[in-house]
């Protein structure tokens, strides 16, 4: 397993993706306190200008990882790459 330090950049309406809720939210005192306060994936809050999170990111990403769109970063989270080897992920067995 091999951490990779997210650096989610807020865009211009202050919007950041969040792993924890899958989903892209408003980086207010809310999301602050509620989430990011008790969250074990974080790791600080990129210099006053987003968050900052570490995880085990199954994609094939740079360490660190640079977001500056976080519309993109979440439809990116959606894909998953499957091991064809696998007999979990066999839709029909013999």
């Amino acid at each position: 397993m091999t951490l990779i330090h997210h650096i989610n950049y807020q865009n211009a309406d202050n919007e950041v993706y969040c792993c924890l809720r899958n989903k892209v939210v408003r980086l207010d005192d809310y999301q602050k306190n509620t989430f990011c306060g008790g969250c074990k994936m974080f790791a600080g809050f990129a210099g006053g200008k987003g968050v900052e999170c570490e995880w085990d990111d199954m994609r094939e990403v740079s360490n660190p990882l640079i977001v500056h769109d976080p519309v993109k970063e979440l439809f990116s989270n959606q894909v998953r790459k499957l091991e064809l080897d696998d007999p979990s992920t066999m839709l029909f067995g013999n």
